[in-house]
């Protein structure tokens, strides 16, 4: 970023900041307008000490969540920027099917802002897409913003640590078990990235998490290549309940 802060000036002569969402002028490039940025609904605490689901009343620090209480997660934490609301969508699809890449930094710093203290060497591994698709869209967004969390991170990105074996159906309104046999056998860790990832510390990178699905499957699979620690790191989570809860 600051190869460009000398040509700044020209790039913002050229194009002019603008709100991704909104397109209200700006004075600097790679941010939102200041209503834009009220209308985010950002995670907020108490939060469940395993999967960081707001809570909705005052809890105690190490309190757990009914749903992991129910079925514990293979997981050690998720750290989301945004929950998922009307804002987040519009940025989410502007940037991966809109084919916005340069809102990749902001997504990014969104969602260092909700990491944890990363303790060590740290590893950034996107979610993978199939081959067919990634040919499709010409990019994996997951990629773009491991890559940037990794620079605010100083984590190490692994940007081809899990491959997608096969291609997996859209999984919105699926059912537990449906979702869990669409992915079946479909992501693994890339076997030359396996002697890597044994032992390691490792955030998995995503756009968004929605039944957690996907993230599960790709926690599985680094855990079973012997990954020390697996935090999801996503920009936007899907929790319909933590709106209300959300500052």
């Amino acid at each position: 970023m600051k190869l460009l802060e000398p040509v700044a000036p020209l790039i913002d002569l050229i194009y002019p900041p603008r709100c991704p969402l909104c397109g209200e002028g700006l004075a600097a490039q790679g941010g939102l307008c200041s209503a834009c940025w009220q209308e985010l609904a950002i995670p907020g605490d108490p939060a469940c000490a395993l999967c960081q689901r707001p809570f909705g009343d005052t809890q105690r620090e190490g309190t757990v969540c009914a749903p992991c209480l129910a079925d514990a997660p293979r997981h050690d934490g998720i750290a989301a920027g945004t929950l998922y609301n009307d804002a987040s969508r519009r940025l989410v699809l502007a940037f991966k099917h809109g084919r916005r890449i340069a809102l990749a930094p902001l997504l990014a710093r969104l969602i260092a802002a909700r990491l944890p203290q990363l303790d060590g060497e740290w590893l950034a591994v996107p979610v993978p897409l199939h081959r067919l698709r990634l040919w499709r869209r010409g990019f994996n967004q997951s990629a773009l913003l491991a890559r940037e969390i990794a620079r605010l991170a100083g984590a190490e990105v692994v940007v081809d640590g899990l491959v997608r074996r096969k291609a997996t159906p859209v999984l919105g309104g699926l059912g537990r078990k449906a979702r869990a046999r669409a992915l079946s056998g479909a992501i693994a860790v890339n076997p030359r990235r396996a002697g890597g990832l044994k032992g390691a510390q490792v955030l998995l990178v995503d756009d968004v998490m929605t039944s957690g699905a996907t993230s599960d499957a790709c926690v599985s699979a680094l855990k079973r290549a012997g990954a020390g620690k697996v935090v999801v790191a996503c920009f936007s989570r899907v929790l319909e309940e933590a709106l209300a809860h959300a500052t």
